[in-house]
Parts: structure tokens; sequence; C-alpha cells
């Protein structure tokens, strides 16, 4: 494998010159002062600072939602209610900002290289990580613009129609394949400019199968004769095989650097209100004896006071009349989170994460595997998710908590429940993956908080568009929202999610 080493410090700059030079596609054309094309090394570099940081955000709606996260009455989403000028706006405009970027590889910078050393690879890293991002996306509000998006510069659409997520799913599952058979070791890589593998080629093969397999499990309950196919094929080829194959962002500390930071700890120390503990999550914690929860969570203030620390979670949605002392529940571990002068790596596929996959394969029968093969898998999860940063539990400590808690019993239905449940947990910083987790299976049991907002009280199961999407691309908007079963609302689902 060839790879370019990039320096650090011209990679940051170009990196924002990436930045600048993406934000308004259509002006790049025209702009007499703007380079011909962003070096391929600098656009992925940014595509994966943006698009993995934004994996970990959203705490204050999706982790609210999924109740990791309480954000009290500070955040619209997490009551429930609807903020398409500015969350959903903005939130939209970032994922396809990064859509931009990529598609600047393979229409601009590696343009007409798709069969040669220089460029076969490297167009399939940039393809296969494309298709993590178009994931997030399509899960997060289920038709969009995909076809149409990030189309070469001679044949922009800038009114593209929305794609069904059925048939995105198919084209992404394809596109991997695509890609996984473009690698060849042979090949120059990205090298330093790749912040996750270095440009490691047959890592990004595993992590590649890995996302496929994640792609056949979440079609599972919509199309499980492609779901079987889909898991099977993935299963078949090299995957993770210890945490040290984890798709990983290394991150800087807050103070003494401008950019790339952990997604969880910039949050946290912006707004410690938006991050405290949901009730759910440290109440699962606390049932379960988990070693993690002192790793999570802080004692609430005022029991520290009293020299009786205990920890305790705030409710979800409770409104915007209910008056809180937010000193007498929990916010995040202070030494782990609060620390601008320490941090860790952010975790965006993962070791545990095929583990449970593995698990829930095996319950079905599935790429070879039988039910009596699930519960080693189940445990190999947990430890795997309680060995990685921040948590570093001790074998001793993950051994027990295995005895009490790695057992799996019951139906396979109530064997699912517990592999979901303990996934949950290990998806703790990953809010989007959670949130469609328990989309798609249902697990764990949640109980909505108790504001209306306008979903009656009930959870919601997706993303609304951009009201940007309403005024400027309002013929293709309003066909895809007629799609929805509920129209482009909180409660409309998407074509996976049948549970």
């Amino acid at each position: 494998m060839k790879t370019i080493a990039t320096p650090r410090l011209l990679m940051i700059a170009l990196t924002t010159l990436a930045v600048g030079c993406t934000q308004n596609f259509e002006e790049i054309n025209t702009s007499p002062v703007a380079p011909a094309s962003v070096p391929a090394e600098y656009l992925l570099t940014q595509a994966q600072l943006s698009g993995i940081t934004a994996d970990g955000d959203n705490n204050w709606q999706v982790g609210s939602w999924i109740q990791q996260w309480a954000s009290g009455s500070l955040s619209a989403p997490s009551q429930y209610l609807e903020d398409r000028d500015l969350y959903e706006t903005n939130n939209w405009r970032n994922h396809y900002d990064l859509i931009k970027n990529l598609a600047q590889i393979r229409n601009r910078a590696l343009k007409g290289q798709e069969d040669t050393p220089n460029g076969r690879t490297k167009l399939a890293i940039a393809k296969i990580y494309e298709t993590f991002i178009w994931q997030r996306m399509t899960d997060f509000w289920g038709d969009i613009p995909y076809t149409q998006a990030g189309m070469p510069d001679d044949n922009l659409a800038l009114l593209p129609r929305y794609d069904k997520q059925e048939d995105i799913y198919r084209s992404l599952i394809s596109n991997l394949d695509g890609a996984v058979a473009q690698l060849n070791r042979n090949d120059v890589s990205f090298g330093a400019a790749d912040i996750v593998y270095k440009g490691d080629i047959e890592k990004w093969r595993k992590f590649a199968n890995v996302l496929k397999l994640r792609m056949g499990m979440r079609i599972r309950f919509a199309d499980p004769a492609l779901a079987q196919k889909t898991v099977t094929e993935a299963l078949a080829g090299p995957v993770f095989v210890s945490n040290a194959d984890n798709a990983a962002m290394p991150t800087n500390t807050l103070d003494g650097n401008a950019l790339g930071y952990h997604p969880i700890i910039a949050s946290y120390n912006s707004s410690k209100e938006l991050n405290q503990m949901a009730a759910a999550f440290v109440d699962a914690l606390q049932t379960r004896n988990d070693p993690r929860l002192p790793r999570i969570a802080e004692p609430t203030e005022n029991s520290k006071k009293a020299g009786k620390p205990v920890y305790r979670g705030l409710g979800v949605a409770l409104g915007g009349s209910v008056i809180i002392n937010r000193d007498d529940y929990s916010y995040m571990n202070i030494a782990v989170f609060n620390d601008r002068k320490a941090t860790f790596p952010y975790l965006f596929l993962t070791f545990s994460d095929l583990c449970f996959y593995r698990a829930e394969a095996a319950l079905l029968g599935w790429a070879g595997l039988n039910p009596s093969q699930a519960e080693g898998f189940y445990q190999a999860g947990i430890r795997a998710a309680m060995q990685v940063q921040p948590y570093n539990i001790a074998e001793t400590a993950i051994a027990e908590y295995i005895g009490r808690q790695g057992k799996l019993t019951g139906s396979d239905e109530e064997k699912l429940e517990q592999i979901m449940t303990q996934k949950w947990i290990s998806l703790f910083m990953r809010n989007y993956e959670a949130y469609a987790e328990w989309r798609r299976t249902g697990y764990p049991r949640l109980t909505p908080g108790p504001n209306p907002g306008v979903t009656g009280g009930q959870i919601p199961r997706r993303g609304v568009y951009s009201s940007t999407e309403r005024l400027r691309n309002a013929t293709n908007y309003n066909e895809a929202a007629s799609r929805l079963n509920r129209g482009d609302t909180y409660l409309s689902r998407v074509w996976w999610d049948k549970r």
C-alpha cells in the first residue's frame, strides 16, 4: 500500500480552505479567485472532520428522543416541538455540504482517474465513507434528494427530486459492493489525510463490510429477504476482529486547538444545561450496577454537598412550565467530559456493534450462525463496549458484570430486547445510531415525556425536512411529503421503521 503523508499544519490550513470553497457550491463555478480544484486529500479530511463530529451532535434533539440526554425546556425538539427554521434547516444544510465536498473528489479532484493507481482506491474509500453519511441522512429523514444530489458541475440539479428510501438503500448496498471491489492494496491511498485509518486499505475493507452488515440489519423488518442476503454477504468478508479495528476519529483538546474536538466534550463545555443525563439512561445503568455509570455521569450537585452522592437522571419532554433545580440531577462526569485539557477518540462504527449484530443474526439463523451462538456474541459485545475509552473497565469488573447480565433468557423476542438494551447503552454518545436502532427494533422500551408537543406526547419517529426545502424546492418536497404516512411530521415513519 502506498500512502501520501500530509504535514499536520498544512492539512489544517488547506482543510480550512476546503470549507470556504464548498459552502456555496454554485458560486465556486464562476469565482475568479477560487482554485479550480481542491486536492482530494483535503476534501476527505474536511468531510471526515465535519461528518464524524456531526455523528455525535444533536444531544438536544435525537439524544433526548432516545432518552440518553435531557435538555429541560431549552430545546424545542427535545419537547417534541418542531423548529424547522433553526435546527432542521441547519442540520439539512450541513449534511448536504458534506455530500458536496465528497462529490468534488469524484467530479473534480480525481475525475478521469477512476481506473488508475492514483485514483482508484482513493475514490473507493471516499465512496465507502460517503455511503456512511448517506445512510445517516436517509435513516433520519426517510426519502431525500439522492440521485440528483452531488452531480457534476455541468449537470447540477438545483431542484433535486426526492428518492424513495427503499431505492436509496438498494443503491447504497450496491455502491458498497462496487467500492470494496475497487480497493487495491497496491494503489496510492490517502495516507495521513485520512484521519480515521491513515489510508489503511484493509481496514477500510473491514469497515465497508461492517457498514453493509448494519445496512442489512436495518432493513430486517422491511425487506427480510434482502436483509438476510446482505447480512450473509457482509459476514462472509473480512470484518472487525477486535477494538483495534474500530472506526475512530482522533480528537483534540479544547485548550490550544482550533478544531477537531470530541463532539460530546465540545457540546458539554458549550452548554451544560443542554447535556444533563436522562432518567431512563441513568436508571438503566443503576439497575444493572453498570461499572460505566461513574465514568458517564456525575452525582447530583446537591447530593455531593450533602455528603451522600447519588445519581439521578432528569426526565425528558417535561414542558416549558416545569421548574427544575438542575443541581438535583446528574450532569456528565466532570473529570471525563469537562476537562479542557483531556480528550479521547470518537468512535462511530465499532467491534461491539459487530458483536451485537452477530448475536441478532444468530437468533435468526442467518449467515450460517445458529441460536446457540447468540449468547457468546452478546457477551463479546458487552465486553468490547466496556473496554474502550473513556470507560477502560477492568477485566475483573467486566467478568463480574457479564456473570450477572450476560445470560440471554426467555423467548427470541425477549433475547432481542436484552441485546438491544445493551446495545443502546453501548451507543451512548452516538445519538443518530441509537435512535435508528430504537426505531428499528422498538427496544429498549421507552416511555415518552409528558409534554404533548406536536406529537400528542409520542416520541418522534423521524426528523422533519428543512424549511428551505418547502420554499425553494416545493414541488419535489410536496411529492416526498405526500408519500409519508402522516406527511412531513415527526410521527411519519421511514420505510424500514416497521415495529
